[in-house]
């Protein structure tokens, strides 16, 4: 990496953003004019396309737009990554929320800090719980960063936060296998899990301008963050979870089996035998599960060692 000329990518993914893509574009082409601003159009049925390639044009801007049919932040970005080649990579939302001036402190990061990813976090400041009004989106927030945090031992605080940059280690070595908006948090699972170094920078936001309405449904998005959580637990923590569910099965099994116990102990015979085929089932299962986390485990142990090879050649 060049670290005094640097290659930078400015990565905005825009569906139906014609309200807020062309001041986007001005104020990182203000902050950042060597740069390449990547849009990416999102199946918009607006007139986002149109105004990026006017801006490009009136401007004079080393620009590069993108179309991605495929409906959902994920699949956007993963086109911009695949597509784009640079040094340092910024990823922000174009609807005017993140500060364009900011930039220089992510990118500092990575370049100064050899920091793998650097998040904009939104919270510590209290912009984000000022401007934002959706009661139950600052709760999703919390309960993930929280979930997060206690499953990977981590200290993160804005899990969520869409401004980032990337080192291109990150970036070529993140398969995007989610869609949605749960992106960002997929993104902060896999550089715990693959210890990619991380580090935040405290920055404002600003809800979005008039006449801008916001993508997201807080319990839509929210149950989808809440399953990728899920996913990534079962994939990469397989043995806890596993774990998890033969301690489930096993108390149901020696619950079923009281009754079962009970005749055995006053009658020497046993009545419920229903209950005890029950209960013998239960039990099976829980066996079941033990090995199946054991043999999980170590399948995934063996991937992350593939992964560590992997990012020494890079």
């Amino acid at each position: 990496m060049n670290n005094t000329n640097p290659n930078i990518a400015v990565i905005l993914p825009a569906f139906n953003e014609e309200k807020t893509i062309k001041d986007t574009i001005l104020s990182f082409f203000k902050e950042l004019p060597t740069s390449n601003i990547v849009v990416i159009d999102n199946n918009s049925s607006d007139k986002t396309s149109l105004i990026v390639k006017d801006v490009f044009e009136e401007f004079d801007i080393n620009g590069t737009l993108l179309h991605e049919n495929r409906q959902g932040k994920g699949n956007a970005v993963r086109l911009a990554f695949n597509k784009i080649d640079a040094d340092v990579y910024i990823m922000a939302d174009a609807d005017m929320t993140y500060p364009a001036n900011e930039v220089h402190k992510l990118i500092s990061s990575v370049l100064e800090n050899n920091v793998d990813m650097c998040v904009g976090d939104r919270l510590s400041l209290g912009d984000y719980k000022k401007e934002n009004s959706r009661a139950f989106h600052n709760f999703g927030n919390t309960l993930v960063q929280k979930l997060v945090n206690k499953l990977f031992k981590a200290k993160i605080t804005d899990i969520m936060s869409g401004y980032r940059a990337f080192s291109k280690k990150f970036v070529k070595n993140y398969p995007i296998l989610v869609e949605g908006f749960e992106l960002e948090t997929d993104m902060t699972l896999h550089a715990l899990d693959k210890r990619f170094k991380i580090e935040e920078v405290c920055i404002s936001y600003k809800d979005r301008p008039e006449g801008s309405f916001s993508k997201l449904n807080t319990f839509n998005d929210g149950f989808k963050v809440i399953f990728t959580i899920f996913q990534i637990f079962r994939y990469y923590r397989p043995f806890v979870f596993f774990f998890s569910l033969t301690i489930l099965f096993a108390l149901l099994s020696l619950i079923s089996a009281i009754p079962v116990f009970d005749d055995w102990l006053t009658y020497k015979y046993i009545y419920h035998v229903p209950l005890a085929i029950l209960a013998t089932g239960l039990g099976l299962i829980s066996i079941i599960f033990f090995a199946l986390g054991i043999i999980l485990d170590s399948i995934a142990h063996n991937n992350k060692l593939e992964f560590e090879q992997r990012i020494l050649d890079f």
